[in-house]
């Protein structure tokens, strides 16, 4: 048996590559923050628009559409006009949305200004996680790609903590206006990057693409970086939507878009979006304490992407994915036992929802939350990549509006236990996903994941 050659990796400026991951992930605490804060601000917009449980539903769940049509008009830009163009784009709508929403008189300009917002968020989603990959060396893509996650939930943890603070003063506007802050922050920082070069070198765009590499790697890393890309576009088709389904995408399309779906239905956005009066049903009936609880389920979540962003690379996908869905499944079905014994447990029953939730989003936050996106941002060849990470965001942002506007209702009809037995289900279900369909991709060139992925039969 021939003795296995290794594959030389490319020197490169790590300093470059972590401020680029930092600027992508901007886009990722303006992400968290513009989904976060409305757990705080509903229970205020609630009272002064009169609104009902159905257009509580809609306000939450109006970003989501307009993240999902975000993700397919984002996925077409960024192959046509660029990565850093596309990024350009949606802070510039990030800044729209954040200035019209705390203007809104009334519930209609709210649910306008939120969809602006979810058009951008589709369009850093899809966009954020590519343009890093992209730059990212084998060794360490994970953990750079992880960054945006990290920074969606820092984003998440500083809405919450926006949303106590100004809980008093009921102040639901000045709770949205604060979003201008990072949305412009964003957009200048963005101004500040390069192109990505294997996006340049589709384009033809050869000198331009060597000109980005040398910035960051030497000379023989530029060249075999190179190589790599021209060997990815050998293969290279017409970019149009139906290419998805080709054979040599097919595999790849039903990875990513099966796991991001499972990420959404095994219920993380409930806590997101509907923290507060998930605690108030176990019995924290003061606003300021609920959404004090729901921060410290935020804080959770930061702390424990940290986890991730540590072992992604070192112990693999898997094995995480292993372990947090694992955690998750057993602390929803404890829940879903909690609200069922509600009154023999009495007030204790606040205790223990607050710790199962953070149980569950910790083993969320260092498994299912930031692989997800690394997969989705590793399995697609070059050529189709943008198209395919908006397919992936596509299919989340479908099911997360599913859930999102089913919540309430879904707990009104059939009570708390139910509820959260059927997320656990789903976690049983995204177990033998990963089981039986997610590749290990650590330490893998991306042209060798997507050859992998395509012989993944959906």
């Amino acid at each position: 048996m021939p003795n296995s050659v290794a594959i030389p990796q490319p020197q490169v400026n790590r300093g470059f590559i972590c401020r680029v991951s930092f600027i992508a992930g901007l886009g990722g605490i303006l992400y968290g923050f513009d989904m976060g804060i409305i757990a705080a601000a509903l229970i205020f917009v609630r009272s002064s628009f009169g609104l009902s449980t159905q257009m509580e539903e809609v306000v939450v769940s109006v970003v989501l559409v307009g993240a999902m049509l975000g993700a397919i008009v984002g996925g077409t830009i960024a192959d046509r006009i660029g990565r850093r163009a596309t990024l350009v784009w949606g802070a510039a709508i990030f800044i729209l949305g954040s200035v019209l929403a705390p203007l809104s008189s009334n519930v209609e300009t709210l649910i306008v200004a939120r969809a602006l917002l979810g058009i951008a968020i589709g369009f850093t989603s899809v966009t954020a996680p590519v343009y890093v990959s992209e730059l990212a060396p084998p060794q360490s893509r994970g953990m750079l790609i992880g960054l945006y996650q990290f920074a969606l939930t820092v984003g998440i943890a500083l809405a919450d903590l926006t949303g106590y603070w100004l809980a008093g003063q009921q102040a639901w506007r000045l709770m949205f206006g604060i979003g201008v802050i990072p949305a412009i922050f964003f957009l200048f920082m963005v101004l500040t990057v390069p192109e990505s070069p294997r996006w340049l070198f589709a384009q033809n765009r050869l000198a331009d693409a060597e000109s980005v590499l040398r910035t960051y790697t030497d000379e023989a890393g530029a060249k075999l970086l190179l190589e790599d890309i021209r060997t990815s576009l050998l293969t290279k088709m017409e970019r149009r939507w139906s290419a998805l389904w080709s054979p040599a995408v097919r595999g790849s399309l039903f990875i990513a878009v099966g796991f991001t779906v499972l990420q959404q239905v095994t219920g993380i956005n409930t806590i997101i979006y509907y923290g507060p009066q998930i605690f108030s049903l176990a019995g924290i009936t003061s606003n300021k304490n609920a959404i004090f609880a729901t921060l410290l389920v935020a804080i959770m979540n930061v702390l424990a992407t940290i986890i991730a962003l540590v072992l992604v690379d070192r112990v693999g996908r898997k094995p995480l994915l292993y372990v947090g869905v694992g955690g998750m499944t057993l602390s929803l079905f404890i829940l879903s036992y909690a609200f069922h014994n509600q009154t023999a447990l009495g007030s204790s029953l606040g205790i223990v929802a607050t710790i199962c939730l953070m149980v569950y989003i910790t083993c969320f936050a260092f498994s299912m939350g930031p692989i997800a996106w690394i997969l989705v941002s590793e399995v697609f060849p070059l050529w189709v990549r943008g198209r395919g990470v908006a397919a992936a965001t596509l299919g989340s942002g479908t099911s997360n509006f599913l859930v999102s506007i089913t919540f309430l209702s879904l707990i009104k009809a059939d009570g708390n236990t139910i509820t959260f037995a059927i997320y656990g289900v789903f976690c049983i279900l995204t177990l033998l996903f990963v089981r039986f369909v997610i590749p290990e991709t650590k330490g893998r060139e991306l042209e060798s994941i997507s050859a992998k992925s395509a012989m993944v039969a959906p």
